[in-house]
Formats: structure tokens, sequence, C-alpha cells
């Protein structure tokens, strides 16, 4: 069967109760596209909040999110249905970047390098096994980086959105827990989407009953400057349709080559094993949603996601990942055609193609965007504690607990060794490299002297 013959089942129309749509079927085209563009909502709200929080362009990832998809399903020959949104693995890598001098193409330039080895770590295990990955990134590991990524990012919310608008973010922040687990089903899992309308809202609101705010904003050079907090003078003069232009923040031209620096590359590599993470969970969530056998094709994820990031990042757009939200959507609707992927892809790419979208995604307030991510990057941290929990991890256990706790601090904390005069490892790069180290240290030598039951578990993994 070719690779573009989807097999069209229950007659074309919604299955009934208790039937599923497997990948390399589909329904009608209308409903195959409807379904796409509820794949679009489901992912929109992060995959235009990480650019944003990046000082990337959130059109020109809303747009590549739409091609690297159709790239991640031609490299998994359609056999994966998933959606590649914008990666939020990076943002504390990037952070760090940022926050030593480096611009918008010192960024892209390192993620792409990162890409690139996510790619090259696919290919071992396309040929080695998935026990590759296992072996040097057991869920000890893993959980530990993941984790030290989200936390390391808390001064970001605290030191530039929070102080924008504290009542807006408050506000926001409080919408969006509350919507993602009080709303029902479909409504839940989009709530950084409802997030960011609501915020737009309050903002607009309180810009008419109490006027500007005086706050600190990233164009004011650290001076506080009285502001409206909704400015859509740029939606106006933005055109409907083109491709994404301009320059960003920092000056760099929103579409531009990247540049690479070996110390920044550092600062991003540990998102790469947030990313294999992600991958191999979502493959293994979608094996067991559709019943294949899907671990043959688990380095063929890692490729494709990593060629994805690594094309997205050569026009300065943002790093990608397969989406849960979207296999959220798939265990609702128990439709796993890769067809409506395609069709989700080809809305984005439209979406990405129309600078008056863009332009209202950048005019997002400062203070939605600080409930937001006080909000998402706890989420990103408390993934890491996710990943222990679901594989057991014993923390009595003492090669646990102890060889995770120094990497962990080191991470979260910004600790820097500096190494000579102009590079030194800190914050996450540091904290990873110590995790890695230390644990595999202590493991090694805990197995010659007696093996434990929590032992066993991690290398049964």
């Amino acid at each position: 069967m070719s690779m573009f013959s989807w097999d069209v089942v229950h007659g074309g129309k919604t299955p009934p109760p208790g039937e599923v749509v497997g990948p390399m079927q589909r329904l009608s085209w209308p409903r195959t596209i409807g379904l796409g563009a509820q794949h679009v909502v489901a992912m929109f709200g992060a995959t235009f909040v990480f650019p944003i929080v990046m000082g990337l362009d959130p059109n020109l990832a809303i747009m590549f999110s739409g091609l690297c998809t159709i790239l991640f399903l031609l490299v998994v020959k359609n056999r994966i249905p998933s959606y590649l949104g914008t990666s939020a693995s990076f943002v504390g890598g990037v952070a760090a970047i940022r926050a030593q001098g480096g611009d918008s193409a010192q960024v892209t330039g390192s993620i792409l390098v990162a890409g690139l080895v996510l790619a090259a770590v696919g290919v071992l295990v396309h040929f080695g096994g998935a026990r590759l990955i296992h072996a040097v990134l057991p869920p000890a590991v893993t959980g530990a980086v993941v984790m030290l990524i989200g936390f390391n990012l808390a001064p970001v919310v605290a030191g530039v959105y929070w102080p924008q608008d504290q009542w807006v973010g408050l506000l926001t922040a409080t919408f969006v827990v509350v919507a993602a687990v009080m709303l029902p089903g479909f409504w839940s899992r989009i709530a950084v989407a409802l997030g960011l309308v609501f915020g737009y809202l309050v903002s607009y609101l309180f810009d008419v009953v109490f006027g500007q705010i005086t706050s600190v904003t990233p164009a004011s050079a650290g001076e506080a400057v009285a502001h409206d907090r909704v400015n859509l003078s740029a939606v106006g003069d933005a055109s409907w349709f083109g491709l994404p232009s301009g320059t960003l923040a920092d000056g760099v031209s929103v579409v531009h080559a990247p540049s690479f620096s070996l110390t920044f590359v550092l600062l991003v590599l540990p998102g790469v094993i947030a990313l294999i993470a992600e991958n191999t969970g979502h493959v293994k969530a979608v094996a067991e949603m559709t019943g294949d056998d899907l671990d043959p094709y688990v380095g063929r994820a890692l490729v494709g996601d990593g060629l994805a990031t690594a094309f997205a990042s050569a026009f300065g757009g943002s790093p990608t990942t397969t989406y849960a939200e979207n296999i959220g959507v798939m265990s609702a609707t128990r439709i796993y055609s890769t067809a409506a992927y395609y069709a989700a892809a080809v809305v984005a790419i439209i979406l990405g193609l129309c600078p008056k979208f863009g332009a209202i995604v950048s005019a997002v307030p400062g203070g939605v965007l600080g409930g937001i991510t006080l909000v998402l990057y706890g989420m990103i941290g408390l993934v890491g504690a996710k990943i222990w929990v679901d594989n057991k991890v014993d923390f009595g256990n003492p090669v646990n607990l102890i060889g995770l706790s120094a990497g962990i601090i080191a991470g979260i904390g910004g600790v820097a060794l500096q190494i000579t005069d102009n590079f030194e490892l800190s914050g996450i790069a540091l904290g990873t490299i110590l995790v890695i180290a230390y644990f595999h240290l202590v493991k090694g030598k805990r197995a010659e002297l007696a093996p434990t039951d929590s032992d066993e578990v991690t290398r049964s993994k």
C-alpha cells in the first residue's frame, strides 16, 4: 500500500462508539480536514507562546510547525501520528544564551546543532535498539534533567514577565490552572490558548478601567514607562498574506541564517535529553492507543524530530517536538489517522503566512505571558518528577538520591564552573553533566558491591 493511500473506513463518517480509525485509515476529507483544524487548535497555545519567550518569531514558528510535521511524517513513513509543535526543552538554554549576550542567530545556531545531535542519536537507536538510550539515560537521569530545565526558568518568570503586570499575571495563571483541570475534555487541553484569550480580554478591560500601567518592558531598557497593556497598532499595518518578515527585538531579521558558538551550543544540548524522553514517551503512548508495535520506529521518530528542529532553525524558526496535546485529542476521538496531521500541517502553514495573525500573536501583553509562563515552566519541571513516578525510581536508593542531587541544584541554581577566561559551564549545561557523571559513577560502584531492587528496575527499563 502506498504511503499516501489511506483506507476510507466507517463510510467516511464519524466512527461509532468504541471503534477506531487507524494511522493508515481516514474519514471523508471534509471530516479529516476538520479534525486537522482541531489538532492545530490543540497545539496552538504552547506553539506560539514558547517562540515569544525565546525571543523568536511566533508566526514563523507556526508555519514551520506545519512544514516540520510533514517532514516528521515522511521520516516515520506515516506510522506515528504526531504533530510537531514548538519545544519547551530549549527555553532554559535560550534564556542562558541571552543572559550571556547572545543574539537570535546564535540561539538558532545552537539549536540547529542540537537538532543534528538528536538526529544522530536517532540513527544509533534505529540500528542499535532503544536499549542504548536506557543504558546512558535511564529514567532517573532523564527525569532529573527535565526537572532542572523547567525549574531553571523560575527567575525568567520572576524577573522578566511577572513585573510587567502582576495582577493580570495572577488572574491569567489562575484561569489557566482552573481551565486545565476543571473544563471538560478537549477544552481542558487547550487551556493555554484559552488563557491567552482571557488574558487579552482582562488586559483590555484594565486599560479601559484603570488606564495605562507603569512598568518595565523588554523595549524600555530597564526603565519603568507608562504604556497600554494591549497595543494592536501593528495589526492594522500588517497584510493578510505574506512571508514572515521584519526584525526581532534584538535587531536580527525574523528569517535569518544561524551563527555558531561552542559555549552556547553546550547550553542547549541538555534539551536533547528532554527531547529523547519526550519522543520515546510519546511513541509508547501512541503504540498503546493504536495497538501497533512502534518500537522499530523509535529511532525514526528521533531522526524526524532532530531533522525538523535543524530545518526550522536553519531559517530562524523554533525547535520542535511531538506534542502531548495532540495525543490527548487522539485519545478523546480515537481517530489516529495520519491524514489528519497532513491537514493540520497545511492549516498551520496557511496561518503562518498571515502577517496580520502574527501581529496579533506578537502583541500578547507581558502580564499575560507572566501568568502563562508561571504555570508552563512549573509544568515542565514537574514532568521530570512524573518520569520518576512512572518508572518507579526509588529514592531510598542512595544511587538515585545522592547521584542526582548535586546536578539538580547546580542546574536550578545557576552554579558556574569557570574552565578558561572565555569559557565556563553553568546552569543547565553543568547540571546535566553532573547528573549524568555522578549517577553513572556511583551506579557502577554500587553494582559491583550488591545490586539493589531499584537497580534491577532501572536496568530492565
